[in-house]
């Protein structure tokens, strides 16, 4: 769906780079997460995307063509800093920001119709903004993004003001946009978002993407072959033997539940071969390392 190549992006006559030779491929119909600390370069590959400002270099593809300013209207951008009018009511917001998309009224007021009702906001429409709540606002900003059936939908912090039960309503959406064919780059520093809604990720760090791929083989390249095991009755003789074979840590022992972690990079069949003589197994889970701790160990490490 879109093919960055080579991007470079300075400020201050090439004193600030904000993206140093960046690349990647968002595929179609895919949640693409795009990663990184405050000033690492992403809302500058936002901005180039919207064609709200240029790469000094590089080339994106939308859907094979060359990125031009008839693109615009198959994308929905909902910023970080939000861009709604406190004094507009949301009903003319509405129609107002569907028309710039190319919308005509008819299909725009139908449109607002079934979002409004998938978000339980239907008593909003003559209200002014301003007599909103902040999550209020932000579902109204997500409708606006949305409205317009865009191909390519860039959310930047999409979960910033919104409660535990509106954040996950929202996520909602933006999956069942994803499963109705609609390509996703999703901004923000909400880990556990990412684990549960990217296909894909890249991360950024000083201007450079530092990795990319599949969230499963991003963590899985971060794993550092331990697994946590749990037991019941154990045989403590037998234990002592598997012990002086294996690096075993952080035990705890609880509920005749013998608790422990084990760090080997052998065939994980072996190991379970070797429980079975000193206990009953009850759990046996490899440490995958989470998306937050690839964040720290990838940004870190890099710096």
């Amino acid at each position: 769906m879109l093919k960055a190549e080579h991007i470079t992006k300075t400020y201050n006559a090439g004193k600030k780079t904000a993206l140093d030779d960046f690349s990647i491929h968002v595929p179609k119909g895919s949640i693409y997460g795009l990663l990184g600390p405050n000033g690492a370069g992403k809302t500058s590959f936002i901005r180039i995307i919207n064609q709200i400002t240029q790469a000094d270099s590089g080339t994106i593809f939308i859907n094979g063509e060359k990125l031009n300013p008839d693109h615009i209207k198959n994308i929905g951008y909902m910023p970080e800093e939000r861009g709604l009018y406190k004094n507009m009511s949301v009903g003319d917001q509405i129609l107002y920001f569907a028309e710039l998309k190319g919308m005509s009224k008819n299909d725009a007021l139908s449109e607002a119709k079934k979002w409004f009702e998938k978000l339980n906001i239907d008593q909003w429409w003559k209200k002014k903004l301003s007599e909103l709540s902040k999550g209020m606002a932000q579902k109204i900003q997500f409708v606006v993004t949305v409205l317009h059936r865009p191909h390519l939908l860039i959310l930047d912090e999409p979960f910033s003001g919104f409660d535990p039960v509106n954040a996950n309503l929202i996520k909602d959406q933006i999956i069942d946009l994803k499963n109705n064919g609609t390509t996703i780059i999703l901004s923000t520093h909400r880990m556990e978002s990412v684990e549960e809604m990217c296909d894909y990720v890249a991360l950024i760090d000083n201007s450079k993407k530092v990795l990319d791929g599949r969230v499963f083989d991003v963590r899985e390249k971060f794993k550092k072959n331990i697994f946590g095991i749990t037991l019941s009755a154990v045989n403590d003789s037998n234990f002592e033997t598997f012990k002086q074979k294996y690096e075993v840590f952080n035990f705890s022992n609880e509920n005749d539940l013998v608790s422990f972690d084990l760090k080997n990079e052998s065939d994980q069949n072996n190991i379970l071969l070797d429980l079975v003589h000193v206990g009953k197994v009850r759990s046996f889970d490899e440490r995958i390392p989470s998306m937050n701790e690839v964040f720290i160990n990838a940004v870190g490490h890099h710096s």
